[in-house]
């Protein structure tokens, strides 16, 4: 990806340089980062990148504009997490693509999956300007999508998770946020819009409001920025001091509906180039032959929890009936690796971060860079050269 970026990069790296990244990332964060920073940001040409952009959009409308998948998603969200007055469209989307190079050598853009969830929208936008400052690199390298700077994010951001409320009375609601890898995340979220990080345990109820405590008094919630995952909260068996379905007096910064509506249990419904082939595992016509070619993902779960790479037969008859429905099947997509490394060319994963108030926009990025059989940085310990990075557009 552009040879002459990546080869003065390679040329002028040093583990100095690295370190102070990582003791940047620490000073503007206010902790350590902890997952893994890859030793090299990723450089993309504009018109790939807005490619991949106007793709995941073209996803993201074919289901949210589609009344028959709107009437056939509802089966996909549980009756204790419906919750009530669901907004038009979601409000906060991640669209990730794998590169692959085609038969005539070009790259193509392959969806790997979407999630109607909030990302790190305020943690990547830090990482990508510490690349910049701490190796010196191109001022003039973007990494703001649609024609956006820091101010104006700042503002679009603002108007999505404070919506004109007093700070002070929205909250950014997480189940035990100091124990999450993403907390440098909430962190810079608290700094750049003034808001609080709430565990939702420490939630209260009283009629139809919510509640959180500061230095000893009661602050009403106005406003929530959810953070929540379903998939944790029961896995944790996490005891809810509210019920999602009551009807509160409270605005949603991304209702959670959409959480569930667009989702790994989207994919068999969509359409287009970019998307590879899957079933629903209870509607698999038949079990493929080549089945080292697949996938196996649960529909509701994070960080590669419960994914099998090339699943035998065993596994796939190990899911009782009943649960089938909860599992798709993938064609499993062969990265390229793209980007030149001392330690060998490595895959990269491009997430695009979408806002939607008033229009679908792209506005960042985030890379996962990675040699091993997943990109999660889980699933590439040890390694050098790979993990969390950014993209800079030019």
């Amino acid at each position: 990806m552009m040879p002459s970026y990546r080869q003065d990069f390679n040329s002028r790296f040093t583990s100095e340089k690295y370190e102070l990244l990582r003791r940047e990332m620490t000073s503007r964060c206010g902790m350590d980062v902890p997952f893994a920073l890859c030793e090299t940001p990723c450089f993309f040409p504009d018109a790939l990148v807005k490619r991949m952009g106007e793709d995941g959009k073209a996803l993201i409308r074919q289901l949210v504009d589609n009344p028959e998948y709107r009437a056939r998603s509802e089966a996909s969200i549980p009756a204790e997490f419906r919750v009530p007055n669901e907004a038009a469209h979601p409000m906060f989307i991640q669209v990730d693509f794998g590169l692959v190079r085609d038969a005539v050598g070009e790259l193509q853009p392959k969806l790997v999956e979407l999630q109607a969830f909030p990302s790190l929208y305020a943690y990547q936008a830090v990482l990508a300007q510490a690349y910049i400052d701490a190796f010196g690199l191109d001022p003039s390298l973007r990494y703001f999508l649609s024609g956006l700077e820091s101010p104006s994010y700042k503002r679009l951001l603002q108007d999505a998770i404070v919506a004109g409320h007093d700070p002070v009375h929205v909250v950014l609601m997480e189940v035990h946020p100091e124990e999450q890898k993403t907390r440098p995340d909430f962190l810079l979220t608290e700094k750049l819009l003034g808001i609080r990080t709430v565990c939702i345990t420490n939630i209260h109820k009283d009629g139809q409001r919510l509640f959180y405590e500061e230095a000893g008094k009661r602050v009403p919630i106005e406003r929530i920025y959810n953070r929540t995952i379903v998939d944790e909260l029961e896995r944790k068996g996490v005891a809810l001091p509210f019920d999602f379905r009551d009807e509160l007096d409270v605005e949603w910064a991304g209702h959670p509906n959409w959480y569930f509506r667009i989702s790994k249990y989207s994919i068999p419904y969509l359409k287009h180039p970019s998307v590879p082939r899957t079933w629903f595992l209870d509607q698999l016509p038949e079990v493929p032959s080549d089945l080292e070619n697949f996938v196996l993902k649960p529909l509701y779960s994070f960080a590669g929890l419960g994914v099998v790479i090339a699943p035998s037969r065993a596994d796939i008859d190990a899911i009782p009936a009943a649960q089938r429905g909860e599992f798709i099947l993938q064609e499993r997509l062969s990265f390229t690796p793209i980007v030149e490394t001392p330690h060998g060319a490595t895959k990269v994963e491009l997430r695009i971060m979408y806002v939607w108030l008033d229009e679908l926009v792209p506005v960042l990025t985030i890379v996962r860079m990675g040699r091993g059989l997943m990109m999660g940085v889980d699933q590439n310990k040890n390694l050098k050269w790979v993990g969390s990075s950014a993209a800079l557009v030019r």
